[in-house]
C-alpha cells in the first residue's frame, strides 16, 4: 500500500466533505494530489484547458447545487483557469479549487527559476475568488479545504482557493485519516428594523413591482418570491441570470424583456421597486437607463452590490430568508394599499406591457428569429436543463427563453466565451452523480461558431466520459454580435469574419455523431439527438439578428 502523503488529506477531506466529482487536468506539481485520487472514490473529469475545467465545475454547481471542485497546477495552469473562474465568481457559484504550488523554498519574493513560478500565485487568482489560502504544512490541509468549503457556501457564494505546495502535497504525513469534516454555511438573515421598514413601505404601496435577480434561484427562493408578488398584487421582471425565478406565464410576469423600453417604464412607474439578489447591472437596467420615480428596496446578500447602482434601503441578506420575512410580514399586515396602476390592476398592467412588447418585435423583420428560439423552446423537454454560451441566440434567450421546470444557465456574469459546451458537460455529468439516468441527465449547450472554437477540445472530454449533452452550433462565420455592434456603430465590421472549420467532421474525428441542418429543421434535428445516446452536434449554418435596441 501507497504511504499517505499530503494529496490524501486533500482527497480525504473532500470526500468527508460530500464531494463526489473533480475537475481539472494533471501537472507537475500537482502530482501527489493525482496520486492520493487514484485511492479514492472521487470520480475525475479531465478536460483539456484548465479554463474548461473551470467551466464545467461551475456547470456541475449549478445543474446539482452540490459543490464544484477543481484541482489545478501551478503557474500556467491556475493562470489558464481564471476566465472560468471569474464567471463562477461574478454568478456566485460555489466552487472549491485546489491550486498546487512550487515547493516551500521557492516562495517567496526570490526568483529562484523554478518550474511555473509566480511572484504570487495567490494574488493572480485574488480578483476572481472570494478567498485565498495557503497551506505550509500538512496538517493543516484539512482545516484549509474545510473553511473554504463553508466559505463557498456562505452566501454569497463563490468560488475559493486554497493552494498547497509541491513538497507539502508529496511529504509523507502523521495525521491519521480525515473521516469526518463539518462545513456549515453563516446565516445571513435580514436585520429587524429594515424589514420592518421595507414593510411600512409596501404596506403603503400601491404600485410595487419585483425585479428576481440570480439571487433568487441560487437561493431557492422561487417559493417565497411567489409568496410576496402574490400578496403584494406585483408584477415581476426576471433578470437574465433570473430567469426561471418567477413562472413565466403568470398573470404577474414580465417574464425577462429586460432589454426593452416598455418594461422599463413599468418598473421607472412603480412606487416601491423591490430589487431581490440582482445588482440592477448593465443589462437588467437596460443599459443604465432606469430611472426610477419611486422608492427602491434592495435585497442581496453581497453588501458591495446594494446601492451600487441606485440610492435604496438596502437589506444585506439572503434572497429566500428576506422574502420569507416579507410573505410572514405581510400576511400578518390587516388592512394595505391595494394595487391600482392609474386605474388598472397590475394584471392587465402586465398583459398590456407584454403585448406592447410583442408589438414591437413584430415591427422588426425578426420572423426567423423568433421562428428559431420558437422551435428549439418547442423541442426542448421541459425539464431539461440548458447551457447557453455569449452568441446571439443566447442573447435572445435572456429575454425570451421560458425555462419552465428546467432551468436556463448563462455566462451572463463575466461574459466571457467558451463557457456553454464544457458547462453543460460538467452540468449533465452531475447529474447522473445525482442519480439521474443518461436519458435524464441530458443537457442542451448552445454556441455560436467563435465561442464554439474556444472549447472545441471538450469534445474529446465528452466523449471519454460519454456525457449526454448535445452541443447546438449556430455558425454565421465570425464573431455575429460585434459585426451587428460595429456596422451599427462604424458602418462596417473589423476582424470579425473567422475561417469556418468543419464542425461536423471535427465531431465525427472524436466519433461523435455530428449532423448539418438548415434553420428551419433544428427542432426535428434536436428532438433526434435528445433521443440518442452519448454527446452529439447539431450544427445550423444561419445568420441571426438581434431586435432593435431600446435604450439609445
Amino acid at each position: 500500500m501507497s504511504q499517505r502523503n499530503g494529496g490524501d488529506l486533500v482527497i480525504e477531506t473532500l470526500e468527508a466533505l460530500g464531494a463526489h466529482t473533480v475537475f481539472g487536468i494533471p501537472g507537475q506539481h500537482a502530482l501527489g494530489l493525482f496520486d492520493a485520487l487514484s485511492r479514492s472514490k472521487l470520480h475525475f473529469v479531465s478536460s483539456r484547458v484548465e479554463n474548461n475545467s473551470a467551466f464545467a465545475a461551475d456547470g456541475y454547481s449549478r445543474a446539482t447545487g452540490d459543490v464544484g471542485v477543481l484541482f489545478l497546477s501551478t503557474g500556467p495552469g491556475a493562470l489558464t483557469s481564471l476566465a472560468g473562474l471569474q464567471e463562477a465568481y461574478a454568478t456566485g457559484v460555489p466552487m472549491v479549487v485546489v491550486a498546487s504550488q512550487i515547493p516551500l523554498d521557492g516562495l517567496g519574493a526570490r526568483r529562484k527559476g523554478m518550474l511555473h513560478q509566480l511572484d504570487d500565485q495567490k494574488a493572480s487568482a485574488a480578483n476572481v475568488t472570494k478567498s485565498q489560502r495557503g497551506v505550509h504544512h500538512a496538517s493543516g490541509i484539512p482545516s484549509a479545504i474545510q473553511d473554504a468549503w463553508a466559505d463557498a457556501i456562505t452566501v454569497p457564494q463563490g468560488p475559493v482557493w486554497v493552494e498547497v505546495p509541491q513538497d507539502v502535497l508529496l511529504a509523507p504525513v502523521l495525521v491519521p485519516p480525515v473521516v469526518d469534516a463539518l462545513a456549515d454555511a453563516y446565516e445571513h438573515p435580514p436585520r429587524v428594523e429594515l424589514i420592518e421598514e421595507a414593510v411600512r413601505w409596501l404596506a403603503a404601496a400601491s404600485r410595487p413591482v419585483i425585479v428576481a435577480g440570480g439571487g433568487v434561484r441560487r437561493a431557492g427562493a422561487k417559493e417565497a418570491l411567489l409568496e410576496v408578488a402574490e400578496a403584494l398584487g406585483a408584477p415581476v421582471l426576471c433578470s437574465p441570470g433570473g430567469n426561471g425565478a418567477f413562472p413565466w406565464n403568470h398573470p404577474l410576469s414580465l417574464q425577462s424583456w429586460v432589454e426593452d423600453r416598455y418594461v422599463t417604464e413599468v418598473l421607472e412607474d412603480a412606487d416601491v421597486l423591490i430589487v431581490v439578489g440582482s445588482a440592477l447591472g448593465e443589462v437588467t437596467s437596460n443599459y443604465f437607463t432606469l430611472d426610477p420615480r419611486g422608492k427602491m428596496i434592495q435585497i442581496d446578500a453581497e453588501p458591495r452590490v446594494l446601492e451600487s447602482n441606485r440610492p435604496a434601503l438596502g437589506i444585506r441578506a439572503d434572497a429566500k430568508a428576506a422574502l420569507e420575512y416579507l410573505g410572514e410580514a405581510l400576511g400578518n399586515l390587516g388592512d394595505r394599499t391595494v394595487a391600482n396602476w392609474h386605474g388598472q390592476v397590475p394584471e392587465a398592467v402586465v398583459a398590456e406591457t407584454l403585448a406592447k412588447v410583442m408589438g414591437r418585435l413584430d415591427d422588426q423583420d425578426l420572423s426567423k428569429e423568433r421562428a428559431f428560439m420558437d422551435a428549439i423552446r418547442t423541442a426542448v423537454p421541459d425539464d431539461m436543463q440548458t447551457f447557453w454560451d455569449m452568441t446571439i441566440a443566447a442573447y435572445w434567450g435572456w429575454s425570451c427563453w421560458d425555462a419552465k421546470s428546467g432551468e436556463f444557465h448563462s455566462a451572463q456574469g463575466a461574459g466571457g466565451l467558451g463557457y456553454g459546451f464544457p458547462a453543460a458537460i460538467g452540468g449533465a455529468l452531475g447529474l447522473q452523480v445525482a442519480g439521474k439516468s443518461p436519458e435524464q441527465a441530458r443537457v442542451l449547450a448552445v454556441s455560436g461558431d467563435g465561442s464554439a472554437m474556444y472549447s472545441i477540445a471538450e469534445l474529446a472530454t465528452a466523449k471519454q466520459h460519454n456525457a449526454p449533452v448535445t452541443w447546438l452550433i449556430v455558425d454565421d462565420g465570425g464573431y455575429g454580435i460585434l459585426r451587428e455592434y460595429m456596422v451599427g456603430a462604424f458602418g462596417k465590421a473589423t476582424a470579425t469574419e473567422l475561417e469556418r472549420p468543419d464542425f461536423v467532421a471535427l465531431a465525427e474525428s472524436f466519433g461523435i455523431p455530428a449532423r448539418y441542418v438548415e434553420p428551419e429543421n433544428v427542432g426535428a434535428a434536436l428532438e433526434e439527438s435528445f433521443a440518442a445516446q452519448g454527446p452529439n452536434v447539431v450544427v445550423v449554418q444561419t445568420l441571426l439578428k438581434m431586435f432593435a435596441p431600446t435604450h439609445l
